[in-house]
């Protein structure tokens, strides 16, 4: 992972669908830590910046904001059965987050700082940071997770899963792994990164 050079450290946080991203950060959140969603921000960017809307529509070819907002089931039905159109849109959305997060980070005064993103290394959001853990979790207790959450069929869910990257490469460039199963208990393991990024923080006073 790249050295840092502001003033906070930068850890991502990432994994697949439904693997429990967002229950690792909640935890980060009690210790004091503020988390960045990068998702969030996404969905924010692509329903209000008018730049992006049009270029939204004119990548995909049609209106997706025929009714005032953008319709993400059609979106997801576009892109996810087309990778070209799916890098172009993430070529376009992803940048202004990444500097979204920069302007974000310069008014935190915590020693960290988390940027939370499910495609963080596809979207070239692993050069931003300085610390990366991946999540990971049972296929079938992801699966159930988002369809819990959404009207996602299994199929859909599975596909959106087939779409992103594989557990294992995220872990090869990662630096801690939390698994989040039903079985496994993520606090310990929160504990223990934060007590390692604190001692990276106070390395480098």
């Amino acid at each position: 992972m790249k050295t840092g050079k502001g003033s906070a450290i930068k850890l991502g946080v990432t994994g697949g669908i439904g693997s429990g991203k967002t229950s690792v950060c909640r935890v980060f959140s009690v210790l004091g830590i503020p988390v960045f969603s990068a998702d969030t921000v996404a969905r924010e960017v692509m329903d209000i910046d008018t730049g992006i809307i049009l270029r939204i529509n004119t990548i995909v070819g049609k209106n997706l904001y025929s009714d005032g907002s953008l319709d993400r089931n059609e979106l997801a039905k576009l892109i996810f059965n087309n990778k070209k159109l799916l890098e172009k849109v993430n070529s376009l959305v992803h940048p202004v987050v990444f500097s979204r997060f920069r302007e974000w980070e310069k008014k935190q005064l915590t020693p960290y700082v988390i940027m939370e993103a499910a495609i963080l290394f596809e979207s070239g959001g692993s050069e931003v940071v300085d610390r990366i853990i991946t999540v990971v979790a049972p296929i079938e207790e992801r699966v159930g997770r988002v369809i819990h959450r959404s009207d996602l069929t299994r199929e859909q869910v599975m596909e959106r899963m087939r779409n992103q990257m594989s557990d294992s490469d995220r872990i090869k460039h990662s630096d801690y792994v939390i698994q989040n199963s039903e079985n496994d208990m993520i606090i310990p393991s929160v504990l223990r990164i934060h007590e390692d990024i604190l001692k990276m923080v106070n390395s480098r006073v």
